[in-house]
């Protein structure tokens, strides 16, 4: 696990890598999150996300070509009274930040707090959060009969 100085930088570096004209745009971000849960951690998800956790992961950062997406991995239970929300999954939800203004949205924070709520309320289930791809099921070793005769037949 990477210590908050080691999530700093990688995320410093996430952002420096797939868009730097957004940096401030996802500091301004962090901070809200910082200012509005103060014990939620940053961490880096396996798949190189920036995310932050409370009881689970509360949020997400994704950088896009002119916006960063922010996502609340259980979206489709928060009420949005704001209509910021997009996205049409089973749980994910989203808002695509274009700049730094947005992020002073009142309805932001409520969302961010909904999130928290959300995750006092029952921890994210296992199939949520992220697995450890290094830690991943082992390969199946044995190939069955049936499957073997399979793939011979599709030449």
């Amino acid at each position: 696990m990477l210590r908050p100085v080691e999530v700093n930088a990688a995320i410093d570096l996430y952002v420096s890598r797939e868009n730097p004209a957004l940096f401030k745009v996802v500091d301004a971000l962090r901070a809200l999150v910082r200012k509005t849960i103060p014990r939620a951690t940053e961490a880096i998800n396996p798949w190189g996300v920036p995310v932050f956790e409370f009881n689970g992961p509360l949020c997400y950062i994704r950088l896009g070509k002119k916006h960063v997406t922010f996502g609340f991995p259980r979206g489709s239970a928060m009420k949005d009274p704001g209509k910021l929300l997009e996205g049409e999954g089973h749980n994910l939800r989203h808002i695509k930040i274009m700049g730094v203004a947005q992020t002073r949205d009142p309805n932001l924070r409520q969302l961010l707090l909904q999130a928290k709520a959300l995750n006092d309320k029952t921890a994210v289930s296992q199939s949520l959060r992220p697995k450890d791809q290094l830690r991943g099921k082992p390969r199946k070793k044995v190939v069955s009969r049936a499957q073997q005769r399979a793939w011979e037949n599709l030449e």
